[in-house]
């Protein structure tokens, strides 16, 4: 960053400070909203969320082989290899906007292509089968439906459009990466790597299961009655494969290359999350812009409403499966069916800190692209769905 970038960052914030009407109360209930909404971050998605995400991604850049990426993922991988590949991944996860980035940023470092890389990104928080399931239940099948359709294919889309767009770089990219140093030496089979990587992905998964409805039985709700029993199983077995089949200096590059994920995403988040409360609150709370306003904006199915959802829900913060009731007090109050399916198209994918962290992986024009990719499509969609139904 150059010297006059960081003296125009110093003044604006400066000047943004010394003019803050403080006294009003509109922005005292703003700036309340963004520390709530830090301490609500802090205390739901970091220790449970991020911390596994910055190990699994800190041993993809430290234990997956360069190949292996390259093979399944690189720029030259088969299309309808790499792109299915990088959707199911994302998709088993189901993690929400935030989370997904630490291990989008591993992948991406061990030479995936920018393509398929950005299908991960999207799938992952996107398609998550819970929240479909009480999309479908509670705003209606068609919906859900819809969600659940518009987010696979949405995800295929904007990888592929995110290659072309950017193929000339992604060429180069690939020819660079025939020289990036490859990963440790390791003495373990493929199948103990594969169970070491299963474990973390399971702690991931099972610490945040989400709790079903008061209405849901079945499998699902097993399975949240037995969550913490399934991650100190998959807790203790981790510890033991790490004593048994790691060495010291794989261990410490490991635990090194995750606190470089660490020290690189969450500044950003946080200072992103204190924005997002600032600017939108938490919902059924007010930020400096009112509620009233955003339910008045999406009303009926015109061309402005869906693109105004699909940039409020893309720059708001949505905790996973925290969508469905805010769409259902949203549509209660006069939303629109398109919109309402722009904004949980844009809104799960996308953030304000998230955008945030992808711009110091990625770099400012293809954040620009991605994003603006996911707000356009989602207002389409939008548009279309609510004219159908």
């Amino acid at each position: 960053m150059s010297e006059r970038k960081k003296l125009g960052i110093i003044l604006l914030v400066f000047l943004s400070a010394f003019f803050l009407p403080t006294e009003a109360a509109r922005v005292q209930g703003a700036l309340l909203e963004a520390f709530a909404m830090l301490h609500e971050y802090a205390r739901d998605h970091v220790l449970l969320c991020l911390v596994p995400a910055f190990f699994i991604a800190g041993a993809i850049s430290v234990f997956v082989s360069q190949a292996s990426v390259m093979k399944y993922l690189g720029p030259n991988a088969s299309k309808r290899v790499a792109y299915p590949v990088a959707a199911v991944s994302g998709t088993i996860l189901a993690v929400c906007s935030c989370t997904v980035l630490p291990l989008f940023s591993g992948i991406h470092k061990r030479g995936a292509g920018l393509g398929p890389a950005s299908a991960f990104l999207y799938s992952g928080p996107a398609i998550n089968v819970l929240a479909i399931i009480l999309t479908a239940r509670i705003l209606g099948f068609e919906l859900g439906v819809a969600r659940a359709v518009s987010a696979i294919v949405f995800s295929v889309v904007i990888g592929l459009l995110m290659h072309l767009i950017f193929l000339k770089e992604e060429r180069a990219r690939a020819k660079a990466s025939a020289v990036l140093p490859q990963a440790l030496a390791t003495s373990r089979a493929l199948w103990q790597d594969g169970l070491y990587f299963a474990a973390m992905i399971g702690l991931l998964v099972f610490a945040n299961w989400g709790k079903p409805g008061s209405d849901e039985q079945g499998v699902w709700a097993a399975i949240f009655g037995a969550k913490w029993g399934i991650t100190a199983v998959l807790g203790v077995g981790l510890t033991g494969m790490l004593w048994r089949w790691f060495k010291k200096d794989e261990l410490s590059e490991w635990t090194s290359s995750s606190w470089t994920f660490a020290k690189q995403i969450l500044p950003l988040l946080f200072g992103g999350v204190l924005v997002a409360g600032f600017l939108l609150g938490r919902p059924g709370h007010e930020g400096l812009i009112p509620s009233e306003w955003v339910a008045r904006l999406v009303g009926g199915n015109s061309l402005q409403a869906n693109l105004f959802a699909s940039v409020v829900g893309a720059f708001m913060y949505f905790a996973t499966l925290t969508e469905v009731p805010i769409l259902q007090g949203l549509i209660g109050s006069g939303m629109g069916k398109g919109p309402a399916l722009a904004l949980l198209l844009s809104g799960p994918a996308l953030s304000l800190p998230s955008m945030i962290v992808i711009r110091s992986v990625l770099g400012t024009s293809k954040t620009v692209v991605y994003v603006s990719l996911v707000i356009g499509l989602s207002t389409i969609v939008g548009l279309a769905y609510g004219a159908l139904f």
